[in-house]
């Protein structure tokens, strides 16, 4: 069940990684239609589709990782009141009353939304340019899988937290700027804003 949670944990990091670069790629593609719209008055036809898509890609493939490191929204100022194993419980219910029929839901949809797509070579009809966007319906499919995935994880994770009494937490591969200004000023800090759960041993990590 861990290295499940671990392979899981990894699968969705390396796609929201990697998809982030997707922000860099859009602030330079937005920045050059800025310049050349303004200053030489020759916009480009591409500029609206292509970042569209990108943001898009970016939103769609970067929901694994944030499930997977807790950051989807929720009722916080109910959620931390509760101890770790009521908080477990809740979530083992809620996601099978409604994530995983919600992401099957989106799965299944979004097949024959890009099946229907690739079948006709559909392209952007919101720009001169064209762009093709069949591959980018394709990425419904994927997000969704991706995210199926990290629910089963997620699972397994109140499971064990059921269990055992306190969650196992992910890597802290990124932080936030906060918690990165909070950690230069205060070395010792290990941890900010972060929702306390008692290990094995009864003490609050």
């Amino acid at each position: 069940m861990v290295r499940f949670i671990n392979f899981a944990d990894a699968l969705s990091a390396w796609f929201g990684k990697a998809f982030g670069w997707l922000i860099i790629m859009m602030s330079f593609g937005m920045g050059y239609e800025v310049l050349v719209r303004y200053m030489f008055n020759s916009p480009t036809p591409w500029a609206f589709d292509v970042s569209f898509i990108m943001y898009g890609a970016l939103f769609m493939m970067g929901g694994a990782y944030t499930l997977s490191r807790g950051g989807h929204v929720r009722g916080d100022f109910v959620y931390r009141t509760w101890t770790p194993k009521t908080q477990a419980t809740v979530e083992l219910v809620l996601y099978f009353l409604f994530f995983f029929p919600g992401i099957l839901a989106l799965i299944l949809a979004g097949w024959k939304y890009a099946s229907r797509s690739w079948s006709y070579g559909e392209v952007s009809i919101n720009s001169p340019a064209g762009i093709p966007i069949y591959q980018f319906k394709t990425i419904i499919v994927a997000a969704g899988i991706l995210l199926f995935i990290q629910g089963i994880a997620q699972v397994c994770r109140c499971i064990l937290c059921r269990r055992e009494g306190y969650w196992r937490e992910p890597e802290e591969d990124v932080m936030e700027t906060e918690q990165l200004l909070a950690r230069e000023t205060n070395p010792n800090l290990t941890s900010v804003d972060k929702t306390p759960s008692v290990g094995p041993d009864g003490a609050a990590r």
